[in-house]
């Protein structure tokens, strides 16, 4: 079966410890207890939407000196409002955001600025969102994330298969739905930010994916022997994985280092995209490695019996 005996002989050993389709079942039962908790916190804990995605106001106030959470808050409270606890940035402390449920009209946009203008010597950037404008944002960052997959699907088919291109999707469809399970759970705001996040993780997954499936593809092309059982394509998953797996690893550590330095030392407007990045390259090589390829052999077994059936079946007819 295998194009050169020699070839293969010093992943032989590595092969027997690192069998990725034995327990391939259990990848997949992890991954769909994954996706049954995400569909659950959504019901129970709903997502967290930023102004973004939500009718609110985000005001911003950039002093020029530093700032406290409680001063903040208690000026907006003066106000008549109750704001979401103000988060601080810069270096010292001297930018806070904060948050006001509902849009706010021109008298108590033009309100805010005087109070604050007066109280902290800056005029601060007051920005609203309507209702119309998130569900329009929501909408087409659904549309975004759609078109992407028909494109990917449709790539993947050109250049080695259709099931490929659908084991793929359903591997990043994967990853985005874990990264919305864990800002559910934990409560994240998701802001326009967190798109571009899904967005680039996106591709980065399936740069990886490519990768496995060419590797798949030139052991499948220098096979001596005609695959057709389970067996036969866990063995070349196999081997393939295990030949791309140090360039997936060293590829996602080269990213991450940037990512947690930007987690520790980043300011919190960009929290957003720095944890569901964090969270998302992890879970790429994930699904590349242990959903993608394997759930692709799978299907294509699957594929291979039924068309044999229906060969089978004809004559009779």
């Amino acid at each position: 079966m295998d194009r050169n005996k020699q070839d293969y002989k010093h992943y032989s050993k590595f092969y027997d410890r690192l069998d990725f389709m034995k327990y391939r079942k259990w990848f997949f039962a992890f991954s769909i207890t994954v996706t049954i908790i995400g569909i659950l916190s959504l019901f129970v804990f709903r997502l967290n939407l930023g102004i973004d995605f939500s009718s609110g106001t985000r005001v911003d106030v950039m002093a020029n000196h530093p700032l406290s959470v409680q001063k903040v808050d208690d000026e907006f409270k003066a106000m008549g409002y109750r704001p979401e606890r103000p988060v601080l940035s810069g270096t010292k402390h001297n930018i806070a955001t904060i948050r006001l449920n509902g849009e706010l009209n021109q008298k108590q946009i033009a309100q805010v600025k005087s109070v604050i203008k007066q109280k902290f010597g800056v005029e601060p950037n007051v920005s609203t969102v309507s209702p119309q404008v998130g569900r329009d944002l929501a909408k087409n960052a659904f549309y975004a994330v759609l078109i992407a997959s028909i494109f990917i699907i449709i790539y993947v088919w050109i250049r080695f298969e259709f099931l490929q291109g659908l084991a793929a999707v359903i591997a990043l469809l994967h990853d985005a739905f874990f990264i919305i399970t864990v800002f559910s759970l934990l409560h994240i705001e998701v802001n326009i930010l967190f798109i571009s996040a899904v967005l680039t993780i996106i591709g980065y997954s399936i740069n990886d994916t490519i990768v496995t499936f060419d590797r798949i593809r030139e052991n499948v092309k220098f096979s001596r022997k005609r695959l057709t059982t389970l067996e036969d394509y866990s063995y070349i998953v196999n081997l393939s994985i295990r030949e791309t797996l140090t360039r997936s690893i060293n590829t996602v550590l080269t990213v991450l280092f940037p990512v947690i330095a930007l987690l520790i030392f980043g300011s919190e407007s960009i929290r957003t995209f720095t944890v569901a990045l964090f969270i998302g390259l992890l879970c790429g090589v994930y699904s590349s490695v242990f959903i993608a390829s394997p759930l692709w052999a799978v299907m294509k077994v699957h594929y291979l019996a039924r068309r044999k059936k229906k060969r089978t079946v004809q004559p009779q007819a």
